[in-house]
């Protein structure tokens, strides 16, 4: 079973998408609300998978995957982006993002881009 740290400011988000995560079978060890949190939550509990939504307050998604790939270059961090962030997608793949799911959630896209951080 995989764990995942989900970091969202969003509180309708996260409930969501630890609904799906665990109705898959994957482990949700725990939830951050802003790239710092995303951060420090990564370093303390080491999950397997990070979902890192992109547009926060304080430290946002793509400074916080920055810090997180540099703590562990083999992180696997799916990015969260609302329709119409193609730059900030192509940024976030520029310092190591795996996969990209958009909001609103599907969940058949969810579980696809968590299939591949399996590999």
């Amino acid at each position: 079973m995989k764990n995942v740290l989900i970091v969202d400011d969003s509180r309708t988000s996260r409930r969501f998408l630890k609904d799906i995560l665990e109705r898959a079978g994957y482990n949700v060890v725990g939830e951050a609300i802003n790239g710092q949190e995303g951060f420090d939550q990564y370093v303390k509990l080491e999950p397997d998978i990070v979902t890192m939504d992109i547009t926060m307050p304080q430290v946002d998604g793509i400074e916080s995957l920055k810090l997180i790939r540099k703590f562990n270059p083999n992180a696997k961090v799916i990015m969260i982006t609302a329709a119409g962030q193609k730059e900030k997608m192509m940024e976030a793949v520029k310092f190591g993002a795996i996969e990209f799911i958009t909001k609103p959630f599907m969940e058949e896209s969810v579980l696809t881009a968590l299939r591949h951080c399996d590999n």
